[in-house]
């Protein structure tokens, strides 16, 4: 099982190889709007999979806005501990 920051470690060394066939790294190159727009989109499918769609639906939406979250980290050059203080 992955957790917040095996996730983060993973996708900053997929960002680092620069695989083109990686969907992050894929994300990465359409830049800070699109990843934005991803995140809202994800939160969105967040709210509606809580409201009407049950546990696990709710669960994957958020694993899955956590993804464009780290995706928008890395693209900011943020680190865990630049989030981690305002926690």
């Amino acid at each position: 099982m992955k957790t917040f920051e095996s996730l983060f470690a993973e996708l900053k060394a997929k960002a680092a190889a620069g695989d083109p066939d990686s969907g992050t790294v894929k994300e990465l190159a359409k830049g800070t709007h699109f990843i934005g727009k991803k995140i809202v989109e994800e939160a969105g499918e967040s709210w509606i999979a809580a409201e009407y769609e049950g546990k696990e639906r709710t669960a994957e939406e958020i694993s899955q806005l956590i993804y464009h979250l780290q995706v928008m980290m890395i693209d900011r050059n943020l680190e865990l501990e630049d989030i981690y203080k305002y926690l």
